[in-house]
């Protein structure tokens, strides 16, 4: 059997956590001979300790072959330890009435301290996923700390946009959610993503010809993946934890798995498509060996409606990187 991975977790007591967590352990994650150590973070608070305890009480329950042991902490720098994979969950939501330039100061001193512990206890190879919503920035906010381990070991999840598109044109086209391939969500992981349906494709065709309702794609289809998380607030009452954490699992699972299928992943922008540079930007990429990343640089065409979505979503990356430019190192 392989030498067990130690993937660290952070809010791991919190809805995605508690979604995200028997899933990694069934290996559903990093494959299904592959053992973990689940190293687990949450606030250093005895109520909140208390129900991370809860939590890993369950996965014992679970009796998971491949979960060979669990740490319990309120310290980064122990969650970190020697980690393989940091799956960055935790983030201060934001509140009623709240500004996302608020949201991105107060978040920013998480993810200082996260940065600065990975860099200093994970291991060397260490990759870094970041869920934690304003995911990009928080994870340019990250990366930025680090000395030893480089800005490319740090991704920042937009796959979810991409599954919420991906379902959202297989619905219209009255086909399996398989049919949809190449739909890629370029910049921010906001409203103003661009899910890019002109270079999608169903069933082998292009989707703007099966589909052949442009209204329908510029003024529904997008709106409606870029606000999806608010749609879904409303009509629970809570966050979409559950396609949050499935989304993450397909993330990691791509990162770890090499081939010529492209996916969308936010990482740190080399000026491909418009972006600026520093900035993490969710582009098509492709997995070319375990862990590492290759943006594709072409295949992808633009009409002049994408590139002004493009440069929206791209403006707004700025800002954020304006909002936090005293946090980077």
């Amino acid at each position: 059997m392989k030498a067990p991975i130690r993937v660290a977790v952070t809010g791991a007591a919190g809805q995605i956590g508690y979604s995200i967590l028997p899933r990694i352990a069934a290996g559903e994650a990093f494959g299904p001979d592959q053992p973990v150590i689940l190293q687990l973070l949450e606030l250093p608070v005895d109520q909140v300790q208390e129900a991370l305890r809860g939590v890993a009480m369950e996965l014992d329950d679970c009796a998971f072959p491949l979960l060979h042991d669990h740490v319990l902490t309120g310290d980064p720098r122990v969650a970190f330890a020697d980690a393989d994979w940091c799956i960055l969950v935790g983030a201060k939501p934001r509140g009623p009435g709240m500004e996302r330039a608020d949201l991105l100061l107060d978040n920013g001193s998480i993810f200082i301290e996260q940065g600065k512990a990975i860099d200093d206890v994970a291991h060397a190879q260490c990759r870094t996923v970041v869920v934690g919503n304003p995911c990009n920035t928080n994870c340019m906010i990250a990366a930025s700390q680090a000395r030893r381990i480089p800005p490319q070991s740090f991704t920042a999840m937009t796959r979810l946009d991409q599954n919420r598109a991906q379902t959202q044109l297989a619905g219209k086209a009255g086909v399996p959610v398989t049919e949809v391939q190449r739909i890629i969500v370029f910049g921010n992981h906001s409203p103003t993503m661009f899910a890019d349906f002109g270079n999608a494709t169903i069933g082998g065709s292009p989707a703007a010809e099966v589909i052949d309702d442009e209204a329908w794609l510029r003024e529904e289809f997008l709106p409606a993946v870029g606000k999806r998380g608010a749609a879904i607030i409303a009509a629970r009452g809570q966050s979409s934890a559950a396609s949050a954490a499935n989304a993450a699992i397909d993330h990691v699972r791509w990162l770890s798995t090499p081939g010529e299928v492209l996916h969308s992943v936010a990482v740190p922008s080399d000026g491909s498509y418009g972006f600026g540079d520093g900035i993490w930007a969710s582009v098509p990429v492709r997995t070319t060996a375990p862990g590492t990343l290759e943006v594709a640089r072409d295949g992808f065409e633009h009409d002049d409606f994408a590139l002004q979505k493009l440069s929206v979503t791209n403006g707004e990356l700025l800002d954020e990187r304006e909002t936090v430019k005293e946090m980077l190192g």
